[in-house]
């Protein structure tokens, strides 16, 4: 954590605790040789601090993987179709003659 500690002016994360049975101690070390009943909640803020740096560098790295190998969109296919001016049916682009109405078409 030596970088958010130079963030935050030298704070070290830790040795923050609290003492729930004994004495109140100075600093975690001497809590720990007296042997009083301590919650280290600064080892606890440590570990969530490193997972979301952890977690939030993965994010990035997905990220921008996923737009390297993001395909292009697939162009639209040419109509195969169209529609008859007479009878306003589908009929194959190639067609000269509405297979509906019989009508002569032009290209």
């Amino acid at each position: 954590m030596p970088p958010i500690g130079l963030l935050l002016g030298g704070v070290d994360f830790s040795d923050l605790f609290i003492t729930l049975k004994g004495q109140p101690m100075a600093t975690l070390a001497q809590a720990q040789e007296v042997g009083a009943v301590t919650i280290n909640y600064g080892v606890f803020l440590n570990a969530v601090i490193d997972f979301l740096i952890v977690a939030f560098v993965i994010f990035l790295l997905i990220r921008q993987v996923n737009k390297l190998t993001a395909k292009p969109a697939p162009e639209p296919a040419a109509p195969t179709t169209r529609e008859c001016p007479f009878c306003k049916t589908e009929i194959p682009i190639k067609a000269t003659r509405c297979p509906h109405c019989t009508s002569e078409l032009k290209r």
